[in-house]
């Protein structure tokens, strides 16, 4: 990287626009690190937002893979050179930070770092986070001579101007899920009346029906089975629509764990409730836009379904890999399969349109491979973000 006046500054214009293309908090803080860090060219990159008990309510980090973040354990604390950014508005660049008064340590699992550079994210007065890299890496220094690679005044200077689109794009990001969630909290109330309209009258419909059935099971057993038949009818309608009404909500649970952890949960869930075995593999996931990652949760929700409720599967294995800049889930069971020219001559058949609508809908595709006899293997692609 050169120093003149305008070094830099058409790779911050590229991360500006990577920062712009994303409107949920989650996908601007995942943006705002992985382009500082490629940026400046570091070894680690971490973006802390504050909450109001002296902890961090998102703790965003790059460099770092799932298994080490795991064992690092729970979020840092306000404190130190963190708190001293959080608080103080300064930037702070460092030769060995480790060296620095206020260093208080990190976890066993914490990876090393040395020099250090860290900028506040911040609108005006509001401190909305606290921005820092570590490990500035110099292809021509070897490992040993660490301290001839540091930040310079002109990573400073590049790092600031991202801080501030990165404040602006934070900023648009959390006024836009604040009118998501007021146009969730009206979705909500809809869907709460349509489910007592129709569901609530299905379900009235349903008792009465399977009451009829039960006054005729002595007197006309032909005419109680046509009534149990309804009853079966209806039972289905109902959950059909209960599920339509449900399906649309995201879970919390991505929003809190994110895709890996949720599929594994559930897995481990179903591998408990149903006699096939169950299990799941993921490796080099990065983290996915939101809508991406909640369509392959629901991809992969329904393929199990039909797995272990229609295949007489013995065992499902779901696996989820990174390909290329996206990912790659796959749903593989050994059960009956089906006739896939059959079913694409139906049009419709265990839940496969609404997946492919689902993959098409974020940029991704659906495959299905079957035979009768062979089991079924469903693969779905993204691109990223």
């Amino acid at each position: 990287m050169s120093n003149g006046p305008g070094a830099g500054i058409p790779a911050v214009s590229t991360a500006i626009l990577a920062m712009s293309r994303h409107l949920e908090v989650r996908d601007v803080l995942k943006t705002i690190v992985a382009s500082a860090r490629e940026l400046l060219d570091a070894e680690y990159a971490a973006l802390g937002v504050p909450d109001d008990h002296g902890g961090f309510a998102q703790f965003v980090v790059d460099g770092v893979s799932a298994e080490q973040w795991k064992a690092i354990g729970p979020l840092p604390r306000q404190h130190g050179i963190l708190a001293a950014m959080l608080h103080n508005a300064t930037p702070e660049r460092l030769a060995d930070v480790r060296e620095d008064p206020r260093f208080g340590g990190w976890p066993a699992a914490h990876p090393d770092m040395s020099d250090f550079l860290g900028l506040p994210v911040a609108d005006g007065d509001e401190i909305l986070g606290a921005l820092f890299l570590a490990n500035k890496r110099c292809p021509k220094t070897p490992p040993s001579r660490r301290d001839g690679c540091l930040f310079t005044e002109e990573d400073e200077r590049l790092l600031g101007i991202l801080a501030q689109h990165a404040a602006i794009a934070l900023t648009n990001a959390r006024l836009y899920e604040r009118s998501r969630e007021l146009t969730i909290a009206g979705e909500r109330a809809r869907l709460a009346h349509e489910l007592h309209d129709a569901v609530s009258q299905k379900l009235f419909s349903l008792r009465l029906t399977a009451q009829a059935a039960t006054a005729l099971v002595d007197r006309d057993p032909a005419r109680a089975k046509d009534e149990l038949h309804q009853v079966a009818a209806l039972a289905a309608e109902a959950a059909d629509e209960l599920r339509a009404a449900v399906v649309e909500l995201r879970p919390a649970a991505l929003d809190e764990d994110g895709l890996v952890a949720t599929l594994r949960s559930q897995v481990q869930v179903l591998d408990r409730a149903h006699s096939a075995r169950v299990t799941f593999t993921a490796q080099g996931i990065r983290a996915l836009p939101n809508a991406q990652e909640e369509a392959m949760l629901r991809v992969a929700q329904e393929a199990l379904h039909n797995a272990l409720r229609h295949s007489g599967a013995g065992r499902v294995d779901v696996s989820l890999t990174r390909f290329g800049q996206g990912a790659l889930l796959r749903i593989a069971d050994d059960g009956c399969g089906f006739d896939t020219r059959v079913v694409r001559r139906a049009g419709r058949h265990l839940g496969l349109v609404s997946m492919r609508d689902r993959a098409g809908g974020v940029g991704g595709t659906l495959t299905v491979e079957s035979e009768p006899g062979t089991g079924t293997t469903v693969e779905m692609e993204v691109p990223g973000g």
